[in-house]
């Protein structure tokens, strides 16, 4: 942990175009203390941190890494595609996304089109069921079952029922996720 407060100091300050004269300067502490600081050597004090943030203009937080704090939920913003709801239930871009996808009953679907994209995808059915068409192979996937694959395998999920709607936990890759987000 203390070589990465370093690293991150020296990064911060390499970014502000200084010297370990400059900062010292700036905050009064001395050059060989912000060394050892940022070789992740000595751990750095309140006392140290506060002028540090200062003269780099941000938080204190930033300068250790401190996890955010506040609320922890997810606040749900059902977006449509491809005929499909979209509920996110995670906060982040990029890496890992879950979701919940509720399928529309299927004479509301457009006929099955495999699709292939880089990513993995896994899901959960919580209610009704799924037909998972993989690679020429139909599969019905029911309450209470999962299944996951490799997005590049031509694939296609839809709901096989004509009276109601089909609601998975889907997660998807770091690829993955754009392609069934973003109409292309």
């Amino acid at each position: 942990m203390l070589r990465a407060v370093g690293a991150r100091l020296r990064r911060l300050r390499r970014r502000a175009g200084l010297t370990l004269a400059e900062l010292s300067e700036r905050t009064g502490i001395t050059p060989s203390t912000l060394s050892r600081l940022e070789t992740g050597r000595v751990q750095p004090t309140l006392g140290q941190l506060l002028p540090l943030s200062r003269a780099y203009g941000v938080p204190i937080g930033e300068l250790v890494d401190a996890p955010r704090v506040g609320d922890p939920r997810v606040h749900l913003h059902p977006v449509r595609r491809f005929g499909l709801t979209f509920v996110p239930l995670t906060r982040l871009a990029g890496g890992v996304q879950a979701y919940k996808v509720v399928y529309p009953p299927a004479a509301t679907l457009p006929p099955p089109e495999l699709r292939t994209h880089d990513g993995h995808e896994w899901f959960y059915v919580l209610t009704g069921a799924v037909q998972l068409v993989l690679g020429g192979e139909q599969h019905v996937i029911g309450t209470g079952e999962a299944a996951e694959f490799d997005t590049r395998t031509p694939h296609w999920i839809g709901n096989p029922a004509d009276d109601r709607p089909a609601e998975v936990i889907a997660i998807f890759g770091s690829q993955g996720e754009r392609v069934h987000l973003h109409e292309t």
